[in-house]
């Protein structure tokens, strides 16, 4: 029997050519829910990010401290109409095609991601993909935000580990799989695939991908 995969899809600088964690902070600016230096401090972990050079868990839990008490379906319903207003439309062009191509073959388009659960689904929701994989913040008994995040955080190892538990579930392999991303911290789950490719990627990851022989693409044409 052959073994079956998916195609995993990072969200930012891959999907879209932006990181959309900023595009959220500006937006959450504008409408005056966040101070100008929570801003600032967004816009410089988004660039320590893309160098793959963040503690990304402090950098969460500092981020989420902003939310404690907040209601998820809240900031659900607010991260659907930021996505709809500011990222919808954003799709690359060779992403589209990818997505398509692979649904095409009977394989399972996923948004692996480090943004939230609300990003993600919005995005298996906007651009027609079959499911999606990211971080999930933990509620109180009223439903709302209490600072914590589902282990593994989707990040670096922790993205692989999500996405094998996935494809276990569903009788599917990551040998068998294709995973699309821009970013070194991506490396483990590139590795862990059969299929890895690299999209616009940050220098570190294009060192790499030369070194290995790994498919190299620009999907903003």
């Amino acid at each position: 029997m052959v073994a079956k995969g998916a195609a995993f899809f990072d969200l930012d600088r891959t999907l879209i050519a932006e990181n959309s964690g900023l595009l959220y902070a500006r937006w959450e600016r504008r409408h005056g829910r966040i101070g100008r230096g929570t801003m600032l401090r967004g816009l410089v972990w988004g660039g320590l990010y893309h160098l793959s050079l963040i503690d990304i868990d402090k950098a969460y839990r500092s981020a989420l401290a902003h939310y404690v008490g907040t209601r998820a379906d809240e900031l659900d319903a607010r991260t659907a109409e930021f996505f709809d207003a500011e990222v919808r439309a954003r799709l690359l062009p060779g992403a589209q095609r990818a997505i398509a191509e692979h649904r095409g073959r009977g394989e399972p388009a996923v948004v692996l991601t480090n943004s939230s659960s609300w990003a993600a689904e919005a995005a298996q929701r906007a651009w027609g993909l079959d499911d999606w994989l990211a971080n999930r913040f933990t509620v109180d008994a009223e439903g709302r935000l209490d600072g914590e995040i589902e282990p593994p955080i989707c990040y670096g190892e922790g993205k692989a580990t999500r996405a094998a538990v996935w494809c276990e579930a569903r009788g599917l392999t990551l040998a068998a799989s294709t995973f699309y991303t821009d970013s070194y911290s991506d490396l483990g789950m590139l590795e862990a695939v059969g299929y890895p490719v690299v999209v616009q990627p940050d220098p570190r990851l294009r060192r790499v991908a030369r070194k290995r022989g790994w498919p190299i693409l620009d999907w903003r044409a």
